[in-house]
């Protein structure tokens, strides 16, 4: 797994973003501010330590996991010995490659078998939903080998089946209704299983951050909803 740590002296803020299966570092360059420090954690094949600075100076943690991020959250968890304030699922559940409630198997493994640029490149613009968006954020999409794109997928699908109870509790989860990765039925079949996440669907495809300017925008955005009866924080 590998780390991009963006920090500034003083910050009581902290941002820690799971990314998902394809991204490299220009993914959220241009959602980031000043006024928090900010972790992503992206391609999870390579065997990289977690790098985490010290979580006691921080007034407030926000753990967001973006797609196959949030089972990469739930994953990883355990060895990271945090304790967030807010936690945010973004299209995506904990079972990522699963028939009902993620992206179905055969899908999911049709993906494994054929990754080339001219797949990619495909993949991309069902990510962004639209040939403008995808233009739009043209600047921000990864520059990854093949190889480095094939054995991070392969590792996601082994870890993916083996079960792993992690106990982690997401306080909100972000649904785009136009997502072509997560069919939204899929999301919201799983979100609402779980009672104690408040579910947030929005008119956007499966990268929504564009849909506002930074991060802060929208922590901001979400928090504005209640969190659900269930959760107890």
């Amino acid at each position: 797994m590998k780390t991009f740590l963006r920090r500034f002296e003083n910050n009581r803020d902290l941002v820690i973003l799971f990314g998902t299966w394809g991204i490299d570092d220009k993914t959220f360059s241009n959602l980031c501010t000043d006024n928090h420090d900010f972790i992503l954690f992206y391609n999870y094949s390579a065997d990289e330590p977690l790098i985490l600075p010290e979580m006691k100076t921080y007034r407030r943690v926000t753990v967001i996991g973006w797609s196959l991020g949030v089972w990469a959250a739930e994953y990883y968890s355990r060895k990271m010995g945090i304790n967030p304030d807010l936690t945010i699922a973004i299209n995506g559940t904990p079972v990522a490659a699963d028939d009902k409630y993620g992206i179905p198997l055969r899908i999911f493994e049709a993906t494994l078998d054929n990754i080339s640029n001219y797949s990619m490149a495909k993949f991309y613009l069902r990510l962004f939903g639209t040939r403008s968006r995808f233009e739009k954020n043209r600047a921000y999409i990864p520059t990854r080998t093949e190889k480095s794109l094939h054995d991070e997928l392969r590792w996601l699908y082994n870890r993916m089946m083996e079960p792993v109870e992690t106990g982690f509790v997401w306080d909100y989860s972000l649904i785009g209704s136009e997502d072509r990765i997560f069919r939204a039925s899929n999301l919201t079949a799983y979100w609402s299983a779980h009672p104690e996440t408040r579910q947030i669907i929005v008119d956007a495809p499966h990268y929504l951050f564009d849909n506002w300017n930074t991060l802060e925008e929208l922590i901001r955005y979400v928090r504005r909803f209640r969190l659900s009866p269930f959760r107890n924080k």
